[in-house]
């Protein structure tokens, strides 16, 4: 590089570096810069906001919280208030419950008030009142001394010291699991210090006890050292854990600071900070670049910043103040500033310091050059081609401008990379444009009006659904939805989540009426997918205004979530509608069932008169379930045919005969009634026939009763009683041709061969001859199928003599009926070898029969 040109570089970049670090009064963000002495790394102190409160005595003797990730203040005076980062009301009101021993903030963002007598009221951001909970008797009999809240992987977690001296933990505090931990031994009073650590996905408790530390877990309470713990230190007078609760720093009376791991097992570093003053808190700093560990100290007045070297930076605090870690540094919050003190990240740093030659650095020369229209761009330019880092000088500019604060310095790198981009064939441009939206959405949430002071290293680990759900319950609507619009997030957890929420919300506003609230949101919803208006009714119900849950529901277009709601809200007929008109048998069961335990038996009974369907289907349960309540329904609609059916279904479970009878007379009246005749002579026949069968178990001891007629005729043939079998065929009027054929197979299958002969002669058979010729044949009985084959008439002669074998018996039928038909039967029947001459003569006969 020449000599001049690397002397205007350097030039350039230190008038540059000395008017990055002034305070620049004229922006909206005043940021300061500090080396450690013979350290590789700066730390940057950034104004976030100027505070929006008016605090009469600032952050004086006032209980306060602040949640990570730009989260909302909340400060205990008089009256309970709620503030935005940027110090802008929230909520405010009076606070009429018990003494407050502790202020925090949830996961979620929902305020928890820890009161004296362990009862923690649960809050939302904007001072709605959620739920209550205990922290058990024994807090509330000896009462809360101190009180930590933290988060762990499982949720938020309250931990409190009780005036007992012991210490009762909750891990997750929407899933209330109370863990009493051991006792502290040689504990007389309140601990010097104490913090929850959490390790191995359990959450533990660090006790100092003077110089002695304690960890408390759910069985033991186990004595630690820390090593290399300086020997002039007799007690342990503060603690703090990091962000990740891999790290732990703890002050002692000497005013040193030891930092290691939370296990304590390794020691990192011990500093010196000259001052042996108890401080009013303390506050792990990370350190995502140079991975050094790091400790924040306050005092009245003062704050120190502690390392791995010896040095430490101190400044002085007009105001008394509050630190806040985060996961890139520590937010200071006061009466009139908020403040973010973080490690300059590496591509700032790289770009920004003095006299740097980073590509980076370059780029954003080359770039302003350009602007210029200097040529000392192409040098600049050509400088860092030559060394084959324009991608990383590229990467570099994205980077710092993710990490940088103020819109201006964002745009400028940014359009430095921009600039370096289009001198690239290659490079990836995903990097880049997700830069830019990010920057878009955090600025938008950085505003001033919104109060979210998120970096983009905060932004990345909480994640866009995050930040949407923050800005939803700050009922900052329109802002979320643009942004999910912007980012292109899917809708069903973007927009459509968002309306969703603003519909919950605006169903509880009670100025407006409920016509208006329905129609609004019935537009604001109407392309909206994934959204169910169920939920939103659910929440109108909630707040007492049931007939805008009514209207809400009739935009709910599955009938499976109205009903429930309907259900709940005492609309059972419009509930029964609905699920009539869903066509979904379940559903009108479900409501059916509902009723029927719900309502007397009248009002029920009338309710399913009035819904045809419902009647009908839960007729059909009753007919399987409740054999009474549908004798009852009969009864109530004079359905006589119907009561007459239940009469006789019930008769068969009867074991007893008089009672079967009884049932069965029932129904014959039913039926009557019903003017049914002929299902009241079927079921008068079906008595006389359960009496006959009575009679003859009593005579002949076969068991009958409960016989069908045909079976009971069966029975009796084969056992011999013909005489009582012919009483029924006359009796129930049995037509001839059924008789016949029962007398028929029980005479074969008893092979009562001279029976059935008597039987053939008694009168001329309705069934013809030929069956008696196969019945015969069945039961492998030729000899006497060929005494019926005389009998048999002339079109079923052929079919007879085939039956037993008789080849010329069956040609001579064949010819002398002159079928063709028939004779080509025999033939098909006849062997080639035996009978030669038989197939001669049929052949002839067919011959002449088909002539003719």
């Amino acid at each position: 590089m020449h000599a001049g040109k690397w002397r205007f570089c350097v030039a350039n970049h230190l008038l540059q570096y000395v008017i990055y670090l002034c305070c620049k009064e004229e922006k909206s963000q005043t940021r300061t810069y500090y080396l450690f002495a013979n350290a590789a790394w700066f730390d940057i102190k950034i104004e976030l906001y100027e505070m929006g409160w008016n605090l009469k005595d600032g952050l004086r003797e006032c209980l306060v919280a602040a949640a990570p990730y730009g989260g909302p203040i909340c400060d205990a005076r008089p009256q309970l208030e709620i503030y935005s980062s940027s110090g802008l009301p929230l909520a405010s009101f009076p606070w009429k419950s018990g003494v407050v021993k502790q202020l925090g903030w949830t996961v979620s963002d929902d305020l928890l008030c820890v009161q004296e007598d362990g009862t923690v009221l649960v809050y939302d951001l904007l001072g709605g009142f959620k739920r209550h909970f205990s922290m058990g008797n024994e807090v509330s009999q000896s009462q809360v001394l101190e009180t930590k809240i933290f988060h762990s992987p499982y949720g938020t977690g309250v931990a409190i010291l009780t005036g007992a001296l012991r210490f009762t933990l909750a891990t997750n505090i929407d899933d209330i699991k109370l863990r009493r931990l051991p006792e502290v031994p040689g504990l007389q009073g309140a601990p010097s210090c104490w913090a929850v650590l959490t390790q191995d996905r359990q959450s533990k408790v660090l006790v100092a006890n003077g110089s002695h530390l304690f960890i408390l877990d759910n069985t033991a309470c186990t004595p630690v050292t820390p090593p290399g713990l300086s020997p002039q230190a007799s007690s342990i007078v503060h603690m703090c854990v990091s962000f990740s609760y891999k790290y732990l720093a703890l002050l002692t009376d000497s005013g040193h600071v030891w930092m290691g791991t939370s296990n304590l097992k390794e020691k990192l570093s011990e500093v010196d900070t000259k001052i042996k003053t108890p401080p009013k808190q303390m506050a792990w700093c990370r350190r995502p670049k140079s991975q050094q560990p790091s400790a924040v100290v306050m005092w009245d007045g003062l704050l120190i910043v502690v390392g791995e070297c010896k040095e430490t930076i101190q400044y002085h605090l007009d105001d008394d103040s509050i630190l806040v870690p985060e996961l890139d540094g520590v937010r200071i919050i006061s009466g009139t500033h908020h403040e973010l003190l973080q490690e300059v990240p590496g591509a700032c740093e790289e770009i920004f310091k003095i006299a740097s030659m980073a590509p980076g650095a370059l780029l954003l020369e080359a770039h302003k050059e350009y602007e210029k229209e200097s040529q000392k761009a192409d040098e600049y330019l050509r400088e860092i081609k030559e060394q084959s880092l324009l991608s990383e000088a590229v990467r570099q500019c994205v980077e710092a401008a993710g990490h940088e604060h103020e819109p201006e310095t964002q745009k400028t790198l940014l359009r430095a990379a921009s600039f370096g981009k289009c001198f690239l064939s290659n490079f990836p441009p995903e990097q880049f444009v997700s830069m830019c939206r990010d920057l878009r959405v955090l600025n938008a949430v950085r505003d001033y009006t919104v109060g979210i002071p998120l970096t983009h290293t905060q932004f990345k680990q909480m994640t866009v659904q995050v930040l949407i759900d923050r800005l939803v319950y700050r009922k900052l609507y329109p802002l979320a939805i643009e942004i999910c619009r912007y980012l292109k997030t899917p809708e069903y957890q973007g927009v459509s989540r968002v309306l969703k929420h603003w519909a919950c919300y605006k169903v509880q506003q009670k100025e407006e009426s409920d016509e208006v609230i329905a129609k609004a949101v019935s537009v604001k919803l109407a392309d909206a997918a994934g959204i169910f208006y169920s939920e939103i009714a659910t929440k109108a119900y909630e707040s007492g205004r049931t007939e805008l849950a009514i209207k809400l529901l009739e935009f709910e277009p599955r009938s499976g979530e109205q009903v429930p709601l309907l259900l709940k809200m005492k609309k059972s007929p419009l509930a029964l509608s609905k699920a009539i008109e869903s066509g979904d048998t379940d559903l009108v069961y479900t409501v059916v069932m509902y009723l029927k335990n719900e309502l007397n038996r009248g009002d029920f009974f009338m309710m399913l008169r009035n819904q045809p369907v419902a009647l009908s289907l839960y007729k059909q349960f009753c007919k399987h379930q409740e054999q009474d309540t549908l004798k009852d329904l009969f009864n109530q609609d004079d359905d006589h045919e119907e009561l007459g059916n239940l009469y006789v279904k019930a008769s068969y479970k009867e074991q007893r005969l008089e009672a079967r009878i009884a049932l069965l007379q029932s129904a014959v009246d039913e039926y009557y009634k019903a003017k049914n005749e002929f299902s009241a002579k079927t079921t008068e026949d079906e008595m006389r026939l359960l009496r006959f069968q009575r009679k003859l178990e009593e005579e002949k001891g076969e068991l009958l009763v409960g016989f069908s007629l045909h079976d009971t005729m069966t029975t009796l043939l084969s056992v011999g009683l013909h005489k009582h079998a012919e009483q029924l065929y006359k009796d129930f009027r049995v037509p001839d041709k059924r008789f016949w054929w029962l007398k028929l197979k029980s005479l074969a299958e008893k092979e009562d061969w001279e029976e059935l002969e008597k039987f053939g002669k008694s009168k001329k058979s309705p069934i013809g001859y030929l069956p008696f010729v196969e019945v015969c044949i069945k039961h492998h009985n030729k000899y006497e199928a060929k005494k019926y084959v005389s009998k048999v008439t002339p079109e079923q002669k052929v079919k007879a003599h085939l039956a037993v074998g008789d080849m010329e018996g069956a040609a001579e039928a064949a010819i002398e009926r002159r079928n063709e038909s028939e004779i080509s039967t025999v033939l098909s029947r006849c062997s080639a070898t035996t009978d030669h001459l038989l197939m001669e003569r049929l052949n002839r006969a067919k011959a002449t029969a088909v002539k003719k």
